[in-house]
């Protein structure tokens, strides 16, 4: 069974694929994306090949990453595509492409984005937000292409200083740069930076979008942020396990309304700014998440303490919601709330995933 074959899946992939955008600017165009396997960029693939299937866009979808038989096994209903190629690329290296077609646009997605990464590998945690996406921008300033998108995080606004409930594009909190897990936080505001940079010195046109804290079927089983082990609870017939008192107050994205953010970022966007992709009915305390995912499946909610290694890679932050008014302005609106996103997620996941009860974890079938 493969994410495609699932009816709820496919249909969330056709809801974004006929978003109200200027899709055109993508017909008979080349796209590179990095972290295509990814959480968001894995369901981009998806509503690209889609278009490009139904609507016969002839967009190019170049796909960067480090494991062939991974993108090749997620994206095998591409395999016999001459719209569709992979590329093996380690993100320290310069990019080798030798495509017949000129790369148009390019999307950063790449990075470590969960605790346990954070704090096991925090080198590869930065030079994937600042190695990687310098490289990208190398490789696009040389190429002269149209547009680069670099996926940020709500991350760079840090800490609320108790002066805001919302945080927009302009706000900046307290972080602590003198600490483990600070690597991920300032290397996506480094890679803002370096986005600024490359529209002075480069004159390339660079937009950026900020992700708040995103789930969704597309999820990575070795996802360790706490939304994502709720869902591998549920999924698994299991309580959900709270590993604080649950007070975080944060804004979550469906990973399709992260996708549809993205594409209007990247069509409708103007270069150098940054973008929130964040819809107040998605803001939830996470002992309020874990009650929703609880009964959905009815279970219950049980309290447990974090190992170091989780605990160091935990964000300190306790309120961290995004003000998305400035990307609706460009026309976009969420199509799912948290309630939605959460059912749609665990329903195509049950159907997707084989149940592994001696180890408690999700095996892909």
């Amino acid at each position: 069974m493969k994410l495609m074959d699932i009816l709820i899946y496919r249909n969330d992939v056709a809801r974004i694929a006929n978003v109200n955008l200027p899709w055109d600017k993508l017909y008979n165009k080349s796209v590179m994306i990095t972290g295509a396997t990814g959480l968001i960029g894995s369901f981009l693939v998806d509503v690209l090949m889609y278009r490009n299937i139904k609507y016969d866009m002839q967009c190019n979808v170049v796909v960067l990453g480090r494991n062939k038989e991974k993108a090749m096994r997620r994206f095998d209903y591409c395999n016999d595509s001459k719209l569709f190629s992979f590329i093996e690329y380690d993100i320290y290296n310069d990019i080798e492409y030798d495509g017949n077609k000129k790369i148009d646009m390019v999307l950063h997605l790449a990075s470590n984005t969960h605790p346990v990464l954070y704090s096991t590998d925090p080198i590869g945690t930065i030079a994937a937000n600042v190695i990687g996406l310098k490289n990208m921008l190398d490789f696009s300033a040389a190429n002269n292409a149209e547009r680069v998108l670099f996926a940020s995080s709500n991350e760079i606004y840090g800490e609320n200083r108790g002066d805001t409930e919302l945080f927009d594009e302009n706000y900046c909190g307290y972080i602590d740069c003198n600490t483990l897990r600070a690597g991920y936080t300032e290397s996506k505001r480094c890679g803002e930076a370096l986005c600024q940079a490359y529209i002075k010195q480069k004159g390339l046109d660079i937009v950026i979008a900020r992700l708040t804290r995103s789930y969704g079927p597309t999820m990575l089983m070795s996802d360790t942020k706490a939304i994502s082990q709720f869902i591998k609870k549920a999924v698994n017939g299991d309580d959900i396990v709270l590993k604080s008192s649950g007070t975080q107050y944060y804004s979550y994205t469906y990973v399709a309304d992260a996708v549809s953010g993205l594409l209007t970022v990247l069509l409708k966007g103007t270069c150098g700014e940054a973008y929130n992709i964040a819809d107040i009915r998605s803001d939830i305390m996470l002992k309020d998440l874990a009650a929703v995912i609880a009964e959905t499946v009815s279970k219950k909610v049980v309290f447990e303490l974090p190992d170091d290694v989780e605990a160091a890679g935990y964000s300190k932050a306790t309120k961290a919601r995004l003000n998305g008014g400035k990307l609706q302005q460009l026309g976009w609106h969420a199509d799912y709330n948290i309630n939605d996103g959460i059912k749609n997620t665990i329903e195509i996941l049950k159907e997707l995933c084989g149940i592994n009860q001696i180890s408690g974890t999700i095996s892909r079938i």
